[in-house]
């Protein structure tokens, strides 16, 4: 079979939500021509990997691609989301992604999109259905945007043995139970773990009958913090003043959450365990209510084997039954990498620009491409801000975030496109309260500027003491 050969201005690997949003406002602040290629048949990414009942952590509004909207812009009148802003399902988005190949990119004449491929050494692309090879080259860069490298129960195997016989699933599989079960157990902690147990509690099934396996307990981010929706502005802002304050206040890393807990800031489900995991989740007041209902929560390490009749921990066994439907959901969502730079001469290496922001982050990173040339002055307007995993991340996060605020505070180009962005929301939001003038928005306005030089200089103290005291600990 003869080789093929494609050639673009760019060629961008991978067609999850980063890629399409950066391949989104190439084609918007461009007239580059681009090839997409992803190894699933569908664009959307990990979305076509989820279990049927995901939805968004976060708002639907800023979420996509910036030249598409991502639902209705509704406010949801039921469930535990109730008066907050819609959340798309995994289902929706999915949907959402292929319409916007389908009725945007490939009609633009300027997108070529190969499914089902793999991208290989050389720029060689091999389909996964029939192995053919087609020869992609790159006039200016090649764009990854697999990085992140998102782990799903569904695509990765627990990391613990199964007995024969035992039932061990992954949430996917939890709509099609063919017959009642004696219990079930939910093995993890992260978001995964608790959207199954919600969706379990939502179906009748008695918190009596469900274990949670919990190794770590996680800091939760309150969704009513971040709307995006001007009617939100005294709530949306007011928390990130609440924020610095509590930064600014604060007398130790442990003073600063309890602080950031009672501001209701950040969550957690079990009030009596401190949290050692952080990693950007989102949940309402409401749906914590919901979780706390579950009271057989093992923390014993991580789950080694299930066997026939008991589990074995890192430190301890529990019975179990065959009766019982183990859930997987352990995977490692998003591994921790060490941050590169994102601008490398003919290669663009896609990652967050902004504290759990994939798509926002995606947009941005191809303005800067579309709009300015020196590859040292874009990666000055983009530092790396690496996915969270313990606390001391929040901090992290909080001061990397900042630094790349101000250096696009220092550009009128850059702030006239984040007001104008859909996938920025806040700055227009911003924009407007200062037009306004409204004394309440001002107030708040006044209180987050009060307090962010000395609440970034606390937090830059506290990061420095934690570095400090980290060689005594770990030996």
């Amino acid at each position: 079979m003869s080789e093929r050969e494609l050639e673009a201005d760019y060629v961008i690997v991978g067609a999850g939500a980063v890629g399409m949003a950066f391949a989104d406002t190439l084609l918007t602040d461009s007239d580059a021509s681009m090839i997409l290629v992803d190894r699933r048949h569908k664009p959307g990414g990990l979305w076509n990997d989820a279990y049927p009942f995901v939805r968004l952590h976060g708002p639907s509004a800023y979420y996509g691609v910036n030249s598409y909207a991502l639902g209705s812009d509704r406010i949801d009148e039921t469930g535990l989301n109730r008066g907050l802003y819609e959340l798309a399902t995994g289902a929706e988005i999915c949907a959402y992604f292929d319409q916007v190949m389908r009725q945007r990119f490939l009609p633009s004449g300027r997108v070529n999109f190969l499914p089902l491929s793999d991208f290989g050494e050389g720029g060689v692309v091999t389909s996964r259905v029939n192995g053919a090879k087609t020869r992609v080259r790159a006039r200016k860069k090649i764009v990854d945007a697999t990085f992140a490298d998102t782990r799903l129960p569904a695509t990765h195997p627990p990391r613990f043995s199964v007995a024969a016989g035992v039932r061990c699933v992954s949430p996917n599989a939890l709509a099609q139970l063919a017959e009642p079960a004696a219990g079930f157990v939910i093995i993890g902690a992260g978001k995964t773990a608790m959207d199954t147990a919600l969706w379990l509690l939502e179906q009748g099934a008695d918190p009596a009958t469900i274990a949670w396996i919990r190794p770590r307990d996680a800091w939760l981010l309150n969704r009513k913090n971040v709307q995006p929706k001007y009617d939100f502005f005294t709530q949306t802002f007011g928390a990130r003043a609440l924020e610095m304050e509590s930064a600014r206040d604060a007398a130790s890393l442990d003073d600063l959450f309890i602080r950031l807990e009672a501001a209701g800031l950040l969550q957690r489900i079990d009030r009596s365990v401190t949290p050692s995991m952080f990693r950007c989740a989102i949940a309402s007041e409401a749906e914590l209510e919901q979780l706390r209902r579950i009271g057989n929560v093992v923390r014993l390490g991580h789950v080694k084997a299930v066997e026939a009749d008991r589990i074995v921990l890192e430190s301890g066994v529990v019975p179990t039954s065959p009766g019982h439907v183990h859930i997987h959901c352990s995977a490692d969502g998003i591994p921790n990498r060490p941050s590169v730079p994102i601008f490398q001469g003919e290669r663009i290496v896609l990652q967050y620009v902004r504290r759990c922001s994939p798509t926002f982050s995606g947009a941005f990173v191809a303005h800067l491409e579309a709009t300015l040339a020196d590859d040292a002055g874009k990666n000055a307007l983009c530092t790396p801000v690496p996915a969270p995993n313990v606390p001391l991340d929040w901090l992290r996060m909080q001061l990397q975030d900042a630094g790349n605020h101000a250096a696009w505070s220092r550009s009128d180009a850059l702030k006239a496109w984040l007001r104008d962005a859909r996938l920025e929301r806040f700055s227009a939001m911003l924009a407007r309260a200062v037009e306004e003038a409204s004394p309440e928005k001002i107030a708040v306005l006044e209180r987050l500027r009060a307090a962010t030089k000395p609440g970034l200089a606390r937090l830059a103290e506290l990061m420095q003491r934690a570095a400090l005291a980290a060689p005594a600990t770990s030996g």
